[in-house]
């Protein structure tokens, strides 16, 4: 499970390096895999998922009807832009230039643990997300029994 915020640079290579925290635990969750793709419903965000996850996620999306055009877009946005990545002896993973200059992320980034996945957010856009707050009106029914 991840969680947690965590400043990144990105080198001028392109490669973030996963924080020490979360290495063994990249590491034992998918032997050191994973796949980053876009965020389909955010921009200035890249998703990270465990190599295994990814295929549950994968299979999911690839079952959709694509007769649909929305069906499609998010194919295309998920499993058409999926790219496997590998940490490197000192813990570095090289983020492909296209998914990075498609999210805007540049020098620097912040790493969300999400739970099964990592969201990689370009500094402004995670700056501009933390600073919308939730309205009122915007609660669902599902949130109500919260207890925040």
């Amino acid at each position: 499970m991840f969680q947690g915020e965590t400043a990144i640079t990105i080198d001028d290579k392109g490669r973030l390096a996963i924080p020490t925290a979360y290495r063994d635990l990249v590491a034992r969750a998918c032997a050191n895999r994973l796949v980053v793709t876009y965020n389909p419903y955010e921009s200035g965000c890249l998703w990270l998922y465990p190599e295994a996850a990814w295929e549950k996620v994968r299979d999911q999306v690839n079952a959709l009807p694509n007769a649909k055009r929305v069906h499609r877009n998010l194919q295309l946005k998920l499993v058409g832009a999926a790219t496997v990545v590998e940490p490197d002896g000192n813990g570095r993973v090289l983020l492909p230039a296209s998914h990075r200059n498609a999210a805007g992320i540049e020098k620097k980034a912040v790493l969300l643990g999400m739970g099964g996945k990592f969201e990689l957010w370009s500094e402004q856009a995670h700056l501009a997300q933390i600073r919308l707050t939730i309205g009122e009106d915007e609660i669902s029914e599902d949130m109500l029994d919260l207890r925040l």
